[in-house]
């Protein structure tokens, strides 16, 4: 694979990323400025799978340089870097034709992610294997994600459009790419957007292209994601976040299969399938006016739900496995395992992040982990101090444990017995609150005084928590 090529006249940058590259094999190249790598480049260099530079350098800028590569290479994907995190910035960027906008300080796992999918996608452009081809099924034996694996089976022969919707991290875009892998479009393009990450000025233009000279800075026509993705499916993640005048344009595609590049005056026509995510509710979104009803009915057509992590808890042992597995391979040292105890204890975990959580987890410990058997105590602290799930004062799931029981053994008593065991719970933990001065805890639990009265009487709390009277005050 050819290398990536990196132009920043930091000295600090260029380190950071050289590290970060070495360590995951993705070859590469460093230049102090852009007349460096121009000068590499017309000495008959082999030309970078990815260019990464920075925009303000002596000499000639990120700009200039994202330009003169368009000129010669326009598939290549550019990534620009900048410390001046302006608007002006990051639209110059993208018109020139930017693949992504990398502002500083930026995480460096976050800077790795954007240049693995820009690889992807410069090796896709090339009609090479790309990583879609190249990652496992998904994984998952628990009956929730049995239902998704039989909806991504039910759409193998259909082009209808998805909505997936679940939490942020449990793996919606994986989903999203396992339906297109086993769609009649497996041979054409899958191009993901994040339309949250994108700014609301540089969406329309991410989205539909424009035409060379339709604003400042448009020194060259650009192609939007849908032309990419012309024949094979567009994902659109974070769908519920989109700007209002964005969710017209996207219904009038929809609705007709037309659009127009930004300055453009002649319609495109595309085939694309679209396939939407978001981790909210939109039918919310919808009544609260921040999302067009007839734009969520035309991307509901088959809804899959993605469980969270902590409703597939059978799932985690192989996931993290497997993630140990993946991180040791990428990281090239031998692979680790879970003892009993600490998989036992990450089982018990609520994981609010769900499998990117867990994954970040696994690479985490691949690196950090002093042996080979990860034990309890070579948990990160937060997680190895954290209490289990059952443990936390999770009074709807004992509820829930409760009314199942009884169902059982009190049919027709269910109701009554319950209110009676909340309401004593809750008056008594208020009088204790306020050293059994009545009016003062009815204020606090919000009823009135008569109805904490007739409460106390009805529940026989008067001998068992002292309550004081409505007429006198209790002792201070």
């Amino acid at each position: 694979m050819k290398p990536v090529w990196i132009v920043d006249d930091d000295k600090s940058i260029r380190w950071v990323l050289e590290k970060t590259l070495s360590r995951e094999k993705i070859a590469l190249r460093s230049f102090a400025s852009a007349t460096e790598a121009l000068a590499e480049l017309d000495a008959g260099g082999e030309p970078p799978q990815v260019l990464v530079s920075d925009i303000r350098m002596p000499g000639q800028s990120g700009l200039e340089l994202l330009q003169l590569f368009k000129e010669r290479f326009p598939a290549l994907p550019v990534i620009i870097m900048t410390a001046y995190s302006d608007l002006e910035s990051a639209v110059s960027a993208f018109q020139g034709g930017a693949f992504e906008y990398l502002p500083k300080p930026f995480d460096v796992d976050q800077a790795l992610e954007l240049i693995r999918r820009a690889i992807g996608e410069s090796l896709h452009q090339a009609g090479a294997p790309n990583e879609l081809e190249l990652m496992p099924e998904i994984l998952g034996q628990a009956p929730a994600m049995q239902e998704v694996f039989r909806a991504i089976g039910r759409l193998s022969q259909s082009s209808a459009t998805v909505l997936i919707t679940g939490e942020s991290g449990s793996g919606k875009e994986l989903v999203a790419r396992a339906v297109h892998r086993h769609s009649p479009r497996a041979e054409q393009p899958f191009i993901a957007i994040n339309t949250a990450a994108i700014p609301r000025d540089l969406l329309e233009s991410e989205l539909f292209g424009h035409e060379r000279g339709s604003f400042t800075g448009a020194a060259a026509q650009r192609q939007g994601r849908f032309e990419q993705a012309e024949g094979g499916t567009l994902f659109l993640d974070e769908i519920g976040d989109m700007p209002a005048e964005l969710q017209t344009r996207l219904l009038r595609v929809l609705s007709d299969g037309h659009y127009y590049r930004v300055g453009g005056h002649s319609p495109l026509k595309t085939k694309v399938r679209i396939i939407a995510a978001t981790h909210q509710d939109l039918e919310a979104r919808v009544r609260q006016g921040l999302f067009r009803e007839d734009l969520f009915h035309r991307l509901n057509v088959i809804r899959v739900r993605l469980p969270s992590l902590r409703e597939r808890r059978e799932d985690i042992p192989i996931l993290a496995r497997h993630f140990l597995q993946k991180s040791a391979h990428e990281l090239g040292v031998e692979g680790k395992r879970f003892s009993e105890a600490a998989l036992k204890h990450l089982c018990s975990l609520d994981f609010s992040g769900n499998v990117r959580q867990l994954e970040n987890l696994c690479h985490w410990l691949t690196v950090m982990a002093p042996g080979q058997l990860v034990e309890l105590a070579d948990l990160p602290p937060e997680l190895r101090e954290a209490l289990p799930s059952a443990l936390f004062n999770d009074w709807q799931r004992a509820l829930g444990d409760e009314v199942d029981r009884l169902l059982v053994s009190d049919p027709g008593q269910v109701h009554e017995k319950l209110t009676q065991a909340f309401e004593r719970v809750l008056i008594n933990r208020a009088l204790l609150h306020t050293g059994g001065r009545r009016i003062e805890a009815a204020q606090t639990l919000g009823i009135g005084r008569n109805t904490i009265t007739r409460k106390i009487q009805e529940l026989g709390l008067d001998s068992a928590s002292g309550a004081a009277s409505d007429d006198r005050e209790a002792p201070r």
